[in-house]
């Protein structure tokens, strides 16, 4: 992917949605000083504007290099950091899918927004399973806690998952809805 060649509005979207996974990647849930992790809305933003295998690897690739960035300079621990994150691709590429999905239909009026409101919830519920899955499974760290155990403490933190998800999508929704709107007036 030829960056010079890359449409002005394709770019900036590149560039919006790179500074949105950089400045909320630190903090999963958010607290009264952090805005919650982006990361999920970006993968399904990502996947509605640019769409392209090569935007995806990218996104990819900067998600693991803020990671690495927050846990050898930033103070973040590496508990996360097991077999299992590997398992990020699969989960952001659920993400993505739907939001590539959601870009070849109509997305806006009642029908549209119900549409992508289902995908969203889809593939996050999708990403949710695939991550905690192989967590368990691959992290070492819950070899005496059964699935049903795992699952019962995990459950608790799937709502915080999928409201900040679509608060993000929401928000671009509006921006969008407001950007395409014939009564903002622009001046050159």
């Amino acid at each position: 992917m030829d960056v010079k060649r890359l449409p002005p509005s394709e770019l900036a979207m590149a560039c919006a949605l790179a500074a949105l996974i950089a400045a909320t990647r630190f903090h999963h849930f958010g607290s009264a000083m952090y805005l919650p992790d982006a990361s999920l809305a970006v993968f399904f933003l990502g996947g509605l504007y640019l769409r392209r295998a090569l935007a995806f690897g990218a996104c990819i690739g900067l998600a693991a290099l803020l990671d690495y960035l927050a846990i050898a300079h930033g103070g973040v621990g590496d508990w996360c950091v097991t077999p299992a994150y590997a398992f990020l691709l699969p989960t952001y590429a659920c993400l993505w899918w739907a939001g590539v999905w959601c870009s070849g239909h109509e997305r806006h009026g009642w029908r549209g927004y119900t549409r992508l409101a289902g995908a969203l919830l889809v593939a996050t519920v999708f990403a949710f399973l695939i991550s905690n899955a192989s967590f368990y499974g691959l992290s070492g760290y819950f070899g005496e806690l059964s699935l049903a155990e795992y699952a019962a403490r995990v459950a608790r933190y799937f709502p915080p998952y999928l409201a900040s998800t679509v608060a993000y999508v929401a928000a671009a929704m509006v921006l969008e809805a407001g950007l395409r709107s014939p009564h903002i007036v622009t001046t050159v």
